[in-house]
């Protein structure tokens, strides 16, 4: 089963930047979690990218919901950074949106070259498709309310080791340097936390790295599968491109 978080896809947007915070996109995932436990009879696997692994990671502080793992892919933490001492890279995140959010108040509509740059490397946006940057550019001032929610989700390393369940953190071995360092201290926060680097990729892996990825993700819910079931887990075919557990 998959959604869309608020804003994006069918999903109304219910947020205002007076109101945006991580809780309106934990309640639509506790939604779609819900139902999908109705339909397994038991806890589901979470997967989310970016924002998405974010939401994930609110939605996990919640309990509310049935979750047997979670996979989260380069969920940006701006906080987790500022909390954990990691000044530099912290300002490295608010830099970047510092000059995104002037440059659409300016009146850019594709200011958010800058951030995708950011995530993807310089010229990623002008190698998209056009339908692909009309879409980013369109759901701009969406963007811009996410970026409110992460800064406002105050996370430390004390509230992540309150998250038990067995979580895959994912991060591209060429991302920016504030991403991979805030992966790593996401993953050694959790109390079930495990970090794979996927070789050759940045933030976008999910379209770059596609296959690399669902192996991940496939091995990742089969050794949660076995360790319930007392069973040893199955390792999944190899796709050919490479990934590094750190």
């Amino acid at each position: 089963m998959t959604t869309s978080l608020p804003g994006y896809g069918g999903t109304a947007e219910r947020r205002t930047p007076a109101t945006a915070d991580m809780a309106h996109a934990a309640e639509v995932l506790e939604t779609v979690v819900r139902r999908a436990a109705q339909r397994a009879e038991g806890p589901v696997h979470v997967v989310g990218h970016s924002a998405g692994g974010t939401a994930a990671i609110a939605m996990a502080l919640r309990g509310r919901v049935p979750v047997a793992s979670l996979t989260v892919m380069e969920p940006p933490l701006p906080e987790l950074l500022r909390h954990m001492g990691e000044h530099h890279h912290y300002a490295a995140f608010r830099d970047m949106t510092d000059a995104y959010f002037k440059s659409f108040r300016a009146g850019n509509q594709a200011a958010i070259e800058t951030m995708i740059d950011f995530y993807g490397g310089a010229r990623t946006f002008a190698g998209w498709p056009q339908k692909v940057r009309d879409y980013a550019i369109a759901t701009t001032p969406v963007n811009l309310l996410d970026w409110v929610c992460a800064y406002s989700f105050h996370l430390t390393g004390a509230s992540l080791a309150r998250i038990e369940v067995p979580t895959l953190v994912m991060c591209g071995a060429t991302s920016h340097p504030a991403m991979k360092r805030a992966t790593e201290l996401l993953a050694r926060s959790l109390a079930s936390g495990r970090l794979v680097t996927v070789e050759g990729a940045a933030h976008f892996m999910i379209s770059t790295h596609a296959g690399a990825v669902a192996h991940e993700v496939e091995g990742h819910i089969a050794s949660v599968l076995a360790l319930a079931s007392d069973l040893p887990a199955q390792s999944p075919k190899s796709t050919g491109e490479s990934a590094r557990q750190l």
